[in-house]
């Protein structure tokens, strides 16, 4: 079951362009009140500041219980204790401005700084839109410790090779320490809705900003924001000729499979029990997917069908425990686990054609 009930998902979640990309899984037109969360085309900047982001993150000094006497006590302990609060030097609590509960999305030193989410995500995004980029999501996850805007281009490229994508630039950040702020150009494969970083590996295709008192926005102009947007169209679209110009033969096929979900220890000798059954549940989906799937089928036997199979278990297939694949999926996302995945599977491809 998801963290985030249905009512969460149809609330604390916006999306767009659903004209052409289809509603979400969570979609419940029963719990989201009078407004839809579901846009035919983009999403209004007014919106998201007014739904997900009309609140402040806020600084709270942190206490803890001290033994005390009559004299000094502040309250009675579970045991019925005379113990007083006591303030904890160089650590605060950031709370949500909005909520009485007492909610804290973070305990910090006091070096720590917030960053708001209109200022870092909503306002910096904003500034990028024209006729060619507008926000396609935006969303608070863990009772809105974590956020995420996104901007893409709303038109669907397609490359010589079949592949249809739509090119993102990502801005999310935290108040859980989960992530420092991030924004990271990533693509859209239109066939299977999933997300890939591009030119893996290279620092230069996410920009991180610390929370710290001296933080600053190193994203210097929109201008160059934009320019990230649309360098992944040309850069994903080079990357995949050569990927589907790359001929994998059925024996490095097995070979890759064998580095990506082994059913053999270092040594050699055959895994057993839980283990063993684990990575050949793996292998048989990859397999089905290699084979009759349409998001991988159409380019097997190439460099491009492999990761893309990979890609596609990751996102569709991999076991997910604790919480909705649609929220991992978005956790995985906006923490670049799934970058990192990407990067691991590419790493071992490029093994086996060497």
């Amino acid at each position: 079951m998801s963290n985030e009930t249905l009512a969460d998902l149809n609330t604390n979640t916006l999306i767009g362009h659903t004209d052409t990309r289809g509603t979400a899984w969570h979609y419940r037109a029963e719990l989201q009140g009078e407004t839809s969360n579901h846009y035919p085309n983009e999403i209004p900047v007014d919106d998201v500041a007014r739904r997900l982001f009309d609140w402040d993150a806020q600084s709270r000094p942190v206490a803890v219980e001290r033994p005390a006497d009559v004299s000094t006590m502040t309250h009675l302990n579970e045991g019925g204790r005379p113990v007083r609060w006591e303030t904890v030097p160089d650590r605060q609590a950031i709370v949500r401005s909005d909520r009485s509960d007492g909610n804290v999305m973070g305990i910090f030193t006091n070096s720590y700084t917030p960053h708001p989410y209109r200022e870092w995500l909503l306002e910096t995004v904003a500034n990028l839109l024209d006729d060619d980029l507008s926000i396609s999501s935006a969303g608070l996850l863990r009772d809105g410790a974590i956020a995420w805007v996104e901007v893409s281009v709303p038109r669907t490229f397609t490359t010589l090779e079949g592949v249809q994508f739509r090119p993102n630039l990502l801005a999310t950040t935290t108040f859980d320490g989960s992530l420092a702020t991030t924004y990271k150009r990533t693509v859209t494969d239109v066939v299977c809705d999933n997300t890939r970083a591009t030119a893996l590996g290279e620092k230069s295709e996410q920009i991180k900003v610390r929370h710290s008192k001296h933080s600053r926005l190193r994203l210097s102009t929109a201008r160059e924001a934009l320019n990230l947007v649309f360098a992944t169209a040309e850069d994903f679209t080079a990357d995949i000729r050569a990927l589907c110009s790359t001929q994998v033969s059925d024996r490095q096929w097995a070979d890759f499979l064998d580095l990506w979900a082994p059913v053999s220890n270092p040594a050699g000798e055959r895994m057993s029990g839980k283990a063993l059954t684990l990575a050949e549940r793996k292998r048989d989906a990859m397999a089905t997917m290699w084979a009759t799937d349409p998001r991988v089928a159409p380019w097997r036997g190439t460099a491009h069908g492999v990761l893309q199979a990979a890609n596609t278990y990751e996102h569709h297939a991999r076991p997910v425990r604790g919480a909705s694949r649609a929220e991992r999926n978005m956790l995985r996302t906006v923490t670049g686990d799934f970058a990192a995945a990407d990067h691991h599977a590419r790493e071992l491809l490029n093994r086996v054609l060497a």
